[in-house]
Formats: structure tokens, sequence, C-alpha cells
């Protein structure tokens, strides 16, 4: 391993490529929280660093992991997200640009308050979005395949994991049915995400850190509002029947690892609940 600050082109020419010579570059860069500062610097910068790190060396290939939520971009990252991708396919590089859905650790923070208890928090009904959860081995597996298989070069390529797309509320059902439990749900109106983004908003014009806490609830509210599936612009419409799924992990397979003590989840920033 070899520690790199990808916002100096000096270091990642130092201490990263270290004069090495290499063919291609995957990319898994992603920033931390989502906010406009970080995102532009990282999503964006970095990347661009990279790339040119790249093409300076004479790479020749480019695998960028990106995200599914970039199709209706609302944020500050998915708009650097996109910057950066639009760069790539105009780079002259052979690049593939995947879209993955959901990963399991983003649908596990509420395992802990279900084994103790208590309700599974959704939005709504809990069947306002749904998506095709991938485990990280299943991801890497495809990403590393985008060297070899000529049909995924120079195209966008939306990913989930095997199986039918499953909402929230399939996936406390699942939760609770693990454990022998009576399902218990607790609904939160999205008006609440609203008011929240709102309130700190209006606070934000005042406290810059009231304004990098209204970025993430608006990162919240999207994600209590939008699938991760596969968008149809003709539609408007999320198609779970358009999204490819690859890999034979299965969130149900996850669960029953945490559950059994088998595997851990550091939640890191996804411990919302």
């Amino acid at each position: 391993m070899r520690p790199v600050d990808f916002s100096d082109s000096s270091s990642l020419d130092r201490d990263g490529l270290a004069g090495a010579p290499f063919d291609a570059i995957i990319s898994c860069l992603a920033s931390r929280t989502g906010t406009p500062d970080d995102a532009w610097a990282v999503d964006h910068r970095a990347n661009l660093n990279l790339m040119q790190a790249a093409l300076s060396n004479q790479a020749t290939q480019f695998v960028l992991l990106s995200a599914i939520c970039v199709q209706k971009p609302l944020l500050a990252f998915q708009h650097a997200k996109l910057a950066f991708e639009a760069a790539l396919a105009q780079s002259g590089m052979r690049y593939s640009i995947v879209r993955p859905t959901a990963f399991f650790k983003s649908l596990s923070g509420q395992i802990e308050r279900v084994r103790k208890g208590r309700p599974f928090l959704v939005f709504g009904n809990g069947e306002l979005t749904a998506c095709k959860p991938i485990s990280d081995r299943d991801l890497a597996r495809y990403i590393i395949d985008c060297l070899d298989d000529t049909d995924r070069w120079n195209r966008i390529l939306p990913i989930g994991g095997p199986g039918p797309a499953i909402t929230p509320r399939e996936q406390g059902e699942m939760l609770f049915a693990m454990l022998g439990k009576r399902p218990r749900f607790r609904s939160m109106p999205l008006a609440l995400l609203d008011a929240i983004v709102g309130i700190l908003g209006l606070g934000g014009r005042i406290v810059p850190d009231l304004a990098r806490k209204a970025e993430l609830a608006r990162i919240g509210r999207y994600y209590a509002s939008e699938s991760m599936l596969v968008f149809d612009p003709q539609t408007g419409r999320y198609d779970a029947a358009a999204t490819p799924s690859t890999g034979s992990d299965t969130l149900a397979d996850h669960y029953r690892s945490v559950l059994s003590g088998a595997a851990r989840v550091d939640l890191g920033d996804h411990a919302v609940f």
C-alpha cells in the first residue's frame, strides 16, 4: 500500500505511481460525505489528477466506480461525479463507468435496532423506493472483468446484485423473520426531512456548518425518496427489469452473516439510524 495525496499531482507521481509502468487504472475514489467541497475535491478533481497521470504514463484504460444515483442529479456530489464521467468519456482512453445500486453496508443501519426489539424505520409506507443490493465482492469482480470484457468498454454500466428489487419494508420484514420477531414498523413522513432541510438551509446562510448539515439532510432526503434502479426518462419511472444483475451474494445472505456474528459491518458514514 502506498499512501498518496490525490489532490497533489506531484504526490501522485512520486508516492503512488513511483515510475512503475501500468496499462490501466481502476478508480474507486469517492468523497466520504458528499458535501460540495468534499465532492468536488475528490469525486472530480482527485479523479482528474488520476486520469491525467494515467494519460501522461501512456495508460490506455480507465475503469471508474461511479453511482447509479447520478441519473437524476440534484446534489453536489452527483454533479461532481457527472463532470468527471464526461471528462473521462472525452479523454480518448478506453473507459468503463460502473454505476452500482445500493451496497449491503448502506442497508445495514437498522440491524441492531431490530435485534434490540425496536421498530424498523421507513419513510411513507416503506415502498417508496427499491434497489437491487450488491455485495462488495460481486461488485469487485464485475469491475475487474471490465478490463477484459470488450462489451463493457466505452460504456456506462448500471449494475445491481442478484434477485428482484427489494423495498425498505421488505428489508425490515426479512430481518424480523430471521430474528423470529413480529414485524414492527414506524413510518416517518418525507415532510419531516423537507422541514429539516429548510431549517438548516436557512441557518446555513449565517452559519457555514449548518449549510454542510443541510446538504447532508438533502442527501438523506434523496435516498429516502429515489430508487437505486435504472431510471427511464421516457416514462419518468425507475425500472427494476431494466436494471442488470450480477453475482451470487444476496442481502439475505449478508443479514444472516451479520446476525450470526460471522460478519461485521463498520457503518462509518453510513450510520444514519
